[in-house]
């Protein structure tokens, strides 16, 4: 950890980024694609392991069998939000991929982050995706053998959340044909 973070003082000292800065930012090539903006604050992105791209590729395959028409999957896409823009391991938006060719999407319909080594990072997520109005918000963790899903978001949070263990099945109320238990996607 950086020293100079490590009293709450300091914490509340760090001057906030906006979401033009960071683009503009980006743009110039003062900040690099391994950053992500998340209230405010750039947050250097953990490296992927094998088992979370593994799980991130069945899941967009998975999704890609069985979304109707007129939504598409796609994964570390941003999301552009008031104060942030992270950017989901795999995320369903609705409407087409050209429709999105000069802004990023502001909301999704489901967003899927799994959380190997960024548990509490992708949990402080759930007030930025409800606050952006994405209808269902799924956590995986691999290692905890748990997947969680939130719905029905409301000003900051989500009026229901379900942890499902790695043998119970998880269904999306958006998507029903997305059904499956983390131990299937695990195999």
């Amino acid at each position: 950890m950086i020293s100079v973070l490590e009293t709450a003082e300091a914490r509340m000292a760090v001057f906030p980024v906006s979401v033009a800065f960071y683009h503009e930012a980006g743009r110039l090539g003062l900040i690099g694609e391994d950053v992500e903006l998340l209230e405010g604050v750039l947050f250097k992105k953990m490296a992927k392991s094998p088992l979370h791209q593994s799980l991130a590729r069945k899941l967009q395959r998975l999704l890609e069998k069985m979304l109707p028409s007129g939504f598409f999957v796609d994964r570390e896409c941003p999301i552009t939000c008031a104060r942030s823009e992270p950017e989901p391991d795999v995320a369903v938006f609705a409407g087409t991929i050209e429709d999105y060719a000069h802004q990023h999407p502001t909301t999704a319909e489901l967003v899927i982050e799994i959380a190997i080594s960024t548990q509490q990072r992708d949990r402080s997520k759930v007030a930025i995706y409800a606050e952006a109005g994405v209808k269902e918000y799924w956590l995986i963790e691999p290692e905890a053998g748990t997947t969680t899903l939130f719905s029905q978001p409301q000003v900051g949070s989500y009026a229901e959340q379900r942890v499902f263990n790695a043998q119970e099945k998880a269904t999306s109320s958006l998507f029903p044909a997305l059904s499956v238990t983390l131990a299937e996607l695990m195999a």
